[in-house]
């Protein structure tokens, strides 16, 4: 795949809605970034996907937000959210969002439609080459992971963009640094000051020997997996009773689908 390839294929998909980010869940294999001090930075290396059918080097995420009031039979249990994935994943019709964009639509309904609305967020891998970011345990594997808002993946894309750059920033020896910048505004994490670095870099010889010494991963292995009939049931139930204020039920939707730390 070319930078030229890449430019068409991005601008193709421009017309796709992109909605808010979802926060991780904690992974020393994954950088936080999100964790970067106020006017803190890193600078990262992009790699290739392992996955040579994949035309990008990265992978698209979308989960859907269900909130519950407690879980059921625990009398002093408090709200919590559970995470499924949305059908679009694999370029199937989801059928909660079949029902929600008409919410969209309509006054009374569109705050919550936006509540059930798909989250979207990109995954990456490379290295970090520079960080303002203390982490109190790095991880065996030196290629890290990045989950990347569309915010972040806005500035990421446009950069990609740019005529003035001729080769994929992920070459091993002409391609680009990115870095990030984490900012504040209005009280949020901000990262509008993010950019490529226009500066062509080789990777030094420390990156050459992890690339010998490891295996591409495949970005895909890090999606959910695809929800069979009985789980695609299963989440329109918990949406159903999502709806309808109820608690969420370990006995009947734990085996598929459960809150973080449940």
């Amino acid at each position: 795949m070319t930078i030229s390839e890449i430019r068409n294929r991005l601008l193709a998909q421009l017309g796709s809605t992109q909605k808010t980010p979802s926060r991780p869940a904690s992974d020393p294999g994954i950088f936080s970034h999100w964790d970067l001090p106020d006017q803190g930075s890193a600078t990262v290396r992009f790699l290739p996907d392992g996955n040579p059918d994949n035309s990008f080097f990265w992978v698209e995420r979308a989960m859907i937000r269900l909130p519950f009031n407690g879980i059921q039979g625990q009398s002093e249990s408090k709200p919590l959210v559970v995470y499924v994935p949305c059908m679009e994943i694999w370029n199937e019709t989801c059928p909660i969002l079949a029902e929600v964009r008409a919410w969209l639509k309509d006054p009374q309904l569109e705050e919550m439609g936006r509540k059930y609305w798909k989250k979207r967020s990109y995954l990456f891998h490379g290295f970090v080459r520079q960080s303002d970011l203390m982490e109190p345990e790095k991880p065996v594997h030196p290629i890290r992971r990045f989950i990347v808002s569309p915010q972040l993946f806005n500035l990421i894309r446009a950069g990609l963009l740019n005529p003035n750059i001729d080769e994929l920033p992920t070459d091993y020896v002409k391609g680009l640094d990115f870095k990030i910048v984490k900012t504040h505004l209005s009280g949020f994490a901000d990262y509008n000051k993010s950019d490529w670095i226009y500066k062509q870099s080789a990777l030094n010889q420390a990156e050459k020997q992890v690339l010998t010494s490891f295996r591409m991963p495949n970005l895909d292995r890090h999606l959910p997996n695809k929800p069979n009939e009985q789980e695609q049931k299963v989440i329109r139930e918990m949406f159903e009773a999502s709806i309808g204020g109820e608690t969420y039920n370990p006995e009947k939707w734990g085996e598929f689908y459960k809150p973080k730390g449940f």
